[in-house]
């Protein structure tokens, strides 16, 4: 079946992702939703300080001025701009591999666009504040993951679907 008519076969959930623009709008909402729960949780919690949701789940919020598991974050201020210029680097990088997927590549465009935002929602609070905000604390009894945001979530998400494409997908098939 040619790739044209298989896209307008597919459901319309699907359609929606067979545009490669769909990814930088993805990529749009996990800003919006970011920044709206970083802001909330800055407005509501206290520092440092838990909010007990289940008993394997906190909110909890976190100011990270290194990068993931706070890496770098007692290095002094300049790891500030550093990890900004490899996020706008690689955010470019990944907003111009978006512009060259074809209608078939969806999961690869949903991948790309919640890495996308998920980089630039942190990268905003990196600029503007100089620190991450974090509020997303899981835990087993006294063993804690490391406090994330819903960037960081989407950044994950968007790894895994990247990873499960490049073996399973689209994108691993050969042209």
């Amino acid at each position: 079946m040619p790739s044209d008519q298989r896209v307008a076969s597919a459901p319309m959930s699907l359609r929606i992702f067979s545009n490669p623009w769909a990814g930088f709008a993805l990529a749009s909402i996990v800003i919006g939703l970011d920044q709206y729960t970083k802001d909330l949780a800055s407005r509501q919690l206290v520092y440092r300080v838990p909010v007990e949701i289940t008993s394997w789940f906190d909110l909890t919020l976190a100011h990270n001025s290194g990068a993931a598991f706070s890496f770098l974050a007692t290095a002094g201020g300049w790891q500030r701009w550093f990890l900004a210029v490899i996020a706008l680097v690689v955010s470019s990088v990944v907003a111009v591999w978006l512009t060259r997927l074809s209608s078939q590549q969806r999961v690869l465009g949903v991948a790309l666009g919640l890495i996308l935002g998920g980089g630039l929602g942190n990268l905003i609070d990196r600029v503007s504040l100089g620190y991450v905000v974090d509020f997303i604390s899981w835990h087993y009894g006294t063993w804690y993951w490391p406090a994330f945001n819903i960037a960081d979530a989407a950044i994950c998400l968007g790894a895994v679907l990247l990873l499960w494409d490049s073996v399973a997908g689209e994108s691993s098939k050969s042209e």
